[in-house]
């Protein structure tokens, strides 16, 4: 790794924490780092690009620390799981990373909401699998999902004790909120039953880290679906009001929005389900982009 790189980009970091990234000039990181502007963008291309090494540096420190503790150490170890989530925590905190990240993701701009997403989504994928090695092969299914409501309660928790002035450790709030989502997943596995399906957690995992989806893939999508499943009348009606909003110069996004629920409902029950559900998340993430 180069250090005189991420020497510079721990300044950056300071810098956009302090003023914002907005407000904070490529010159400013310059002046700062006391660095040319041709070393500045030998480093990045981009403040963007600066941004994404910051949080590549963060998930690098995280990894190093999550391996160097469970060295030897049995990877069903409860309270080793525990102490690697609680890194990630502590480096947000000491680097005062989550104000950026709210601010971020409260702005208009795509590229940078895109990296935190796909920052998230890293650290949720991690917390899935390592859900998995520790708790058993039999919450695979569930896993993801069990992710999600382990951070939604864990954010939330967060909030409360921030804004009450409560003192916690992290260490102790992590194995409380653990232990909340191990009593989850029982029921889930009995009722075999998740607010998320397959299709979706695919679409949430992969949409943040692949390139926008063009109309012409879209289109590509459709006819897939009419080669392979015959179409009754409703279902031909709504595919062919879609196909042609989508083909047309001008794609009008409040009249193909309406389209794709009752389109996905047709299909429900039905061997296409997945496909469709997909097909319509797909058309439904090319309307946010354009």
């Amino acid at each position: 790794m180069n250090n005189r790189k991420r020497k510079v980009a721990d300044i950056a970091l300071k810098l956009f924490v302090e003023k914002g990234i907005q407000q904070t000039s490529i010159q400013e990181i310059i002046d700062k780092a006391n660095i040319s502007k041709g070393t500045f963008y030998n480093y990045f291309s981009s403040k963007n690009d600066c941004i994404s090494d910051i949080l590549e540096f963060l998930r690098y420190d995280a990894s190093q620390q999550r391996i160097a503790i469970q060295i030897g150490k049995d990877k069903k170890d409860r309270d080793v799981f525990i102490e690697q989530i609680s890194i990630l925590l502590r480096l947000n905190e000491e680097r005062n990373l989550q104000p950026l990240f709210e601010a971020i993701l409260s702005t208009n701009e795509a590229d940078l909401k895109k990296l935190v997403l796909q920052h998230r989504v890293f650290e949720m994928e991690w917390l899935a699998n390592r859900m998995i090695e520790v708790m058993g092969e039999e919450i695979r299914d569930y896993a993801f999902e069990g992710t999600v409501l382990f951070y939604g309660m864990l954010q939330h928790m967060l909030f409360a004790l921030r804004i009450t002035n409560t003192t916690y450790s992290i260490h102790h709030l992590v194995e409380v909120i653990l232990s909340y989502t191990e009593l989850i997943f029982p029921s889930m596995i009995k009722k075999e039953f998740s607010l998320l399906s397959h299709s979706a957690i695919d679409f949430f995992s992969t949409s943040v880290n692949k390139k926008l989806i063009s109309k012409t893939e879209l289109i590509h999508l459709g006819n897939q679906l009419q080669e392979q499943y015959q179409f009754n009348d409703e279902q031909q009606d709504l595919y062919e009001a879609i196909m042609y909003e989508l083909e047309r110069d001008r794609v009008r996004k409040i009249v193909l929005g309406h389209l794709l629920k009752p389109f996905q409902h047709l299909f429900k029950e039905t061997s296409m389900a997945s496909q469709v559900e997909t097909f319509t998340n797909m058309v439904w993430f090319y309307l946010q982009t354009i």
